[in-house]
């Protein structure tokens, strides 16, 4: 059942022992607007956790500090940027024919959930969250105002993507007023690397490939490379947005190696190249400008199936 905010905060405040799910290799907008979300739950006197398939990584410590959840048995679960059952990772199994209420942005999203509120043309999850939160009478504090500001922040790659509008530009100051730290959240978000994601960044570099006259550059991640350079999975992030930058290029593709041989592919476009259509000819999905889906490799054969996908949605 389609709801909309002010519904799908009416089912919170009905619930208690409610457990929010969000997506594997959590981001920016899943780790805040899941936080937001059970900052403001415990302010009304409800008993919440957040769970994730990758626990909770040291580069949004930030956010969570030492957090801890709590142990009950939940009555109402909620997932919170999660596009598709698969991306519950481990969590899967147990949850994802379990969820009671869906919050998500993504363009294509096929979760079962006995309400969904999907919004795709909100800039991101966060944008959701604070509305749900401004309905639930909740006033924002610190801590969720940063959850939000964080959300909002990366998936709009700090207010430079397409989806940034006046709105996502409110929220944003309103999120500054109620207290969110935005010039540390800046930093860390999009100024600070480690010198191993520095040695990974130069290592793929070497493997930048032009076709279609320039209009297309790919990237690969190989597992050796992730290796030498010693990095932690969640220090990869961001490296997919690299290829697009590039003068003319009007998709930048990213090829992950995973454990099982095949490629996590990362598309982000410029202008009217539909990632999403791109990356559901593969299976995959996700927005306009940055959508994903899984290959099998070798990398060579990776390489030409995306290829094949993108050639034909160029300008």
């Amino acid at each position: 059942m389609t709801i909309d905010l002010q519904q799908a905060a009416q089912l919170l405040c009905g619930w208690d022992d409610i457990l929010i799910l969000t997506h594997q290799k959590p981001d920016g907008d899943a780790y805040g607007s899941a936080f937001a979300l059970l900052w403001a739950l415990e302010r009304l006197g409800k008993r919440a956790r957040v769970e994730t398939p990758d626990g909770y990584l040291p580069g949004f410590r930030f956010l969570f500090g030492n957090y801890s959840p709590k142990a009950f048995e939940p009555r109402f679960v909620v997932t919170s940027d999660v596009a598709g059952p698969e991306l519950l990772g481990s969590l899967a199994e147990r949850w994802a024919h379990r969820v009671d209420l869906c919050i998500d942005h993504h363009k294509i999203n096929n979760l079962s959930a006995a309400y969904r509120l999907v919004v795709p043309q909100a800039a991101a999850t966060c944008q959701l969250t604070y509305h749900i939160i401004r309905h639930l009478g909740v006033c924002f504090t610190p801590a969720i105002a940063a959850a939000i500001y964080t959300g909002i922040a990366t998936d709009t790659g700090c207010f430079r993507y397409a989806n940034t509008n006046p709105e996502v530009h409110r929220i944003a100051a309103n999120m500054m007023e109620a207290g969110a730290d935005y010039a540390l959240i800046n930093k860390l978000m999009f100024d600070t690397k480690t010198k191993g994601r520095l040695e990974i960044d130069r290592l793929v570099m070497e493997t930048l490939e032009y076709y279609f006259d320039g209009r297309c550059a790919v990237i690969s991640i190989p597992n050796a490379a992730v290796e030498r350079a010693g990095v932690l999975e969640e220090e990869l992030d961001g490296i997919s947005a690299f290829p697009r930058t590039i003068e003319g290029v009007q998709a930048g593709v990213t090829l992950r190696e995973k454990p099982d041989g095949n490629y996590r592919v990362s598309l982000r476009t410029n202008g009217d190249v539909d990632a999403s259509a791109i990356c559901g000819k593969l299976g995959g999905g996700g927005h306009k400008n940055a959508a994903g889906c899984t290959v099998p490799g070798p990398l060579e054969e990776a390489k030409k199936l995306v290829l094949a996908a993108v050639e034909p949605e160029l300008l």
